[in-house]
């Protein structure tokens, strides 16, 4: 009886707060505003396990392997993959494909390039700004931004910041943090980041401490979206992922780490049970960022991908049908077996059995992948 009450007591507050024009309580109002999917989706276990790798389509795997190993200190995971077929075809949205895939990896992260040899896509547009909502980057964990900016110098890599940037102190979530956005060969954006004691995943002090190396890691990768709120209820209220951090920048510093005058963000930091953190970056101003090509396909330069394990790719793809997001693949796709050695593995060099494809509110790419 008391339970019934509690309910009933639960509703009609929702409904005097509604009518009263004042916030319900959290939970109701999520819930209130949902699809009835995203509800269901929300009251079973996560679909996302962790994140997996984060990647991106380029011109030359080869320059872009070289880049990434030379100047970053990625070191290449044995077995590049040559893929083509209707499987492919379906998990990508590309017909007739034919391309090439590396992994490398960098502490314990990875990141997959991916060359299509036909059909050949777009290029990058040059006029491609930090606040455009296809945006997007990596961050790479520095031990020391001066010695890692000074190696970029030498190298000659292409600036996107006007130099790396320290976070004002009054910020009491980024105050100390240095970063620099770049540019790799193909002009996709890239940053450099360096925590502060006190900030920041403490594994990366704990990384730096045991070891020499300069580039540590991948941390996150950060996309821009038009509306956190609306972003929210696909990453953490469907697929499962925690906020794990919030906050708002704006100043001189800022503006020049973005190269966008006037920046003012808000950033809401998601995490999964591993892997890099996946990072909402809305620009409270300037407004005036472009949206995402609505032809934007995975053979184009243009394209990222972030992958996120699942337990089942099948049942993923039930709980996240339209209109929760919106699917490049025809629901989830069995791969095909690949040979390695004397070995048969499945789907591909990653252990990817089945995935699916689908694109978020901003047409940021997500793979969900089961092994």
């Amino acid at each position: 009886m008391r339970a019934i009450l509690r309910t009933l007591a639960a509703l009609f507050g929702l409904a005097a707060a509604v009518f009263a024009g004042t916030p319900a309580p959290a939970p109701l109002a999520r819930a209130a505003q949902a699809p009835a999917a995203l509800v269901h989706a929300a009251e079973a276990a996560p679909i996302v396990r962790s994140v997996l790798s984060v990647g991106y389509t380029v011109s030359d795997l080869d320059r872009a392997v070289s880049f990434f190993s030379e100047v970053l200190e990625f070191t290449r995971v044995p077995g590049e993959q040559e893929i083509a077929g209707e499987a492919w075809e379906r998990l990508a949205g590309v017909f007739g494909l034919r391309a090439r895939v590396a992994r490398l990896r960098l502490g314990g992260e990875e990141l997959e390039l991916t060359e299509y040899l036909a059909p050949r896509g777009r290029p990058i547009p040059p006029d491609m700004r930090g606040n455009d909502r296809a945006f997007q980057h990596v961050a790479i964990v520095v031990s020391d931004m001066a010695r890692a900016y000074r190696k970029l110098r030498e190298h000659r890599v292409a600036h996107a910041s006007s130099g790396p940037q320290r976070l004002p102190d009054w910020n009491p979530n980024a105050g100390g943090i240095e970063a620099f956005y770049f540019r790799d060969p193909d002009g996709h954006f890239l940053e450099l980041i360096a925590f502060p004691a006190g900030k920041g995943d403490p594994r990366w002090k704990r990384v730096a401490s045991e070891s020499s190396r300069l580039f540590l890691g991948l941390d996150h990768t950060a996309i821009v979206v038009a509306d956190t709120e609306t972003s929210l209820r696909l990453y953490r209220d469907a697929l499962g992922l925690r906020v794990a951090g919030e906050s708002e920048n704006w100043g001189t510093e800022q503006e020049h780490l973005n190269n966008v005058f006037g920046a003012r963000l808000r950033i809401t930091g998601l995490r999964a049970a591993s892997g890099p953190g996946i990072e909402l970056l809305e620009y409270l101003a300037p407004r005036d960022g472009r949206p995402a090509p609505a032809d934007l396909r995975a053979n184009d330069l243009l394209h990222w991908q972030t992958t996120l394990a699942t337990a089942d790719a099948a049942d993923a793809a039930r709980r996240l049908r339209p209109p929760v997001a919106a699917f490049v693949s025809p629901g989830d796709v069995s791969l095909p077996s690949v040979s390695a050695g004397d070995v048969a593995r499945p789907g591909n060099e990653a252990g990817i059995r089945r995935a699916l494809s689908l694109r978020d509110p901003d047409g940021h790419a997500l793979r969900l992948a089961e092994r």
